[in-house]
């Protein structure tokens, strides 16, 4: 018998088990030297052989239910009407007032927050600030060290114990399990600090770059296939800072509604023209660009002289991974550049770990700007853009990084220089290798599994980054609070970093995980969904019961 579920991205056929990767030959596997082997009910599924003819996992996105939205919403009505309440009560005198408060003086100030953004902030978010904002004393590998704190007057301020909490860590983007302090990456950054020191503290414009930089900056352009790359000390700002460079007035940027703060604040900064396409939704952008195209400039009545597509590889929030070859092809058939965003897929995603470009067996020099992050799969901070050298060389001018921020630490640099060679297989092992079949292995079954115990999960079951959908705010700091009792460190997500109705956990999954650990995880979730109810919300439980499946 054959079921349907409806998504976003179409139908997906599901018989008594779930859907899966197409099988593939037992030759194909031994010519690509990689086995990410899943077994479901005593056959095995492979993700990872042929990235050319593969079946891919597609996005699943299950729809919100009306009454499920009104729930949430009288939620959220509850929280806003106690929120006034409280204030009323800090102001009558009824409430100890532990707010920076101006002075009588100053009333007839212009206030520094609006109204209803310093309730949220302090009458709504405050009341659940023990589930964010948590210190660790640690290295943020599979497990992490907490330091333990409590309050005594309402999440204001808190006091350490002194004492610490190891926990299972699901809320770093440490993919590959790079971030380490000891092994061969730790060993060559402590030993590069005796040769260059720990910071340049100078932009390059005024001093030029290391030889360490210059010779990482060519490794990542022959990583991702490409002429040439720029390196950055800061991801976010290799978005933000680089797009006004790329783009002005006369051009037209059309973004993904789901793209990260970063690219929403760069496009900004630009001064372009912003037009939106519904999520990975290949028709809206096809609409998006002819419109473009057909309307132009309204500001100047001619048509625009660039029109940049920007997407993400993974998307942080939904786990949901672009349509990058049906995106290429637009871009081809409407004359536009195409910008990809590839923070959480580089060195997660494609059977080498050359992320969603790989995984889709396209062609890196289709996509004019590759960006990526050095803070998740390679355990450092940073960025860098790569692409074709007339394109760096510009960015080499224009980029105002160059001018007003220090390029990476040398120890940062030797860092993501080891652990980018370990995944190249350049330190002459396989390590690399079996980084990214492990993550493989955990992120399809970690995934499987929260199916399987009835939670609706967005995103590809091939993406390592996992949210599982809660809906109600007050539901979402509930799991904060309850998976950290439970010796679980991870991240819940609501509004406004998600829309009002689809509050979140978010789970990143990592290669250095064990599946003893995902299995403590899943236990937890399990025993918190049948408490809440959380874990019967999906329609598609039916689908898994009975499903044997194999890490």
């Amino acid at each position: 018998m054959t079921r349907q579920l409806t998504t976003r991205t179409g139908i997906l056929k599901h018989s008594d088990e779930p859907r899966n990767e197409q099988d593939c030959s037992e030759k194909s596997a031994a010519s690509n030297g990689v086995s990410h082997e899943l077994r479901v009910n005593g056959k095995a599924y492979t993700n990872g052989y042929n990235w050319k003819t593969r079946e891919r996992s597609p996005n699943e996105f299950e729809k919100v239910s009306r009454l499920r939205a009104l729930t949430v919403f009288i939620s959220w009505f509850t929280l806003i009407v106690f929120a006034y309440l409280r204030r009323s009560l800090r102001q009558w005198g009824f409430e100890k007032n532990h707010l920076e408060v101006e002075l009588e003086k100053q009333k007839d100030f212009v206030p520094l927050f609006s109204n209803f953004d310093s309730l949220y902030q302090r009458d709504m978010y405050v009341r659940v600030r023990d589930a964010f904002e948590r210190p660790i004393a640690s290295t943020p590998g599979a497990t992490v060290n907490l330091l333990d704190r409590y309050t005594d007057d309402g999440y204001w301020s808190f006091k350490y114990t002194g004492t610490q909490t190891e926990v299972i860590n699901l809320g770093s983007y440490n993919y590959l399990g790079f971030a380490q302090n000891e092994g061969p990456c730790a060993d060559a950054a402590a030993a590069k600090i005796d040769h260059e020191g720990v910071a340049v503290c100078c932009s390059i414009h005024e001093n030029g770059r290391s030889a360490s930089l210059v010779r990482l900056e060519a490794l990542v352009a022959r990583f991702v296939g490409v002429d040439d790359a720029i390196c950055f000390s800061m991801g976010f700002a290799t978005n933000s800072m680089n797009a006004p460079a790329l783009v002005d007035k006369h051009s037209v940027i059309v973004s993904d509604e789901r793209n990260h703060a970063s690219l929403i604040l760069g496009s900004r900064l630009s001064g372009a023209t912003i037009k939106v396409f519904k999520h990975n939704d290949m028709k809206s952008l096809e609409k998006t660009l002819r419109d473009v195209i057909a309307y132009g400039n309204p500001k100047t009545d001619k048509p625009y002289t660039k029109i940049l597509i920007i997407v993400e590889g993974i998307y942080s929030m939904e786990g949901s991974i672009a349509n990058l070859p049906e995106i290429i092809r637009l871009k081809k058939k409407y004359g536009a550049y195409l910008y990809l965003d590839e923070a959480h897929s580089i060195g997660a995603m494609g059977r080498s770990g050359r992320g969603i470009v790989e995984y889709w067996g396209c062609n890196p020099k289709d996509v004019d700007i590759l960006m990526g992050t050095f803070s998740k799969s390679f355990g450092a901070v940073g960025g860098y853009i790569a692409g074709s050298k007339k394109i760096i060389d510009h960015l080499r001018v224009s980029s105002p990084t160059g001018c007003y921020s220090t390029p990476i630490s040398p120890a940062l640099v030797e860092q993501i220089y080891t652990s980018m060679s370990i995944i190249m297989g350049l330190d002459g092992t396989k390590d690399g290798e079996s980084r990214i079949e492990r993550l493989a292995r955990n992120s399809r079954y970690f995934r499987l599994r929260l199916k399987q115990l009835g939670y609706i999960v967005y995103g590809s079951d091939d993406s390592p980054v996992v949210p599982v959908i809660l809906y109600a705010p007050t539901v979402c700091g509930y799991y904060g609070r309850e998976m950290l009792v439970r010796g679980v460190g991870t991240v819940v997500v609501s509004h406004p970093a998600t829309d009002m109705t689809e509050g979140r956990i978010r789970f990143c999954v990592s290669n250095a995980h064990t599946k003893e650990q995902l299995d403590v995880v899943l236990r937890a979730m399990e025993e918190l969904g049948e408490k809440t109810g959380t874990s019967s919300l999906s329609k598609c439980k039916k689908l898994y019961k009975g499903t044997k499946i194999e890490w």
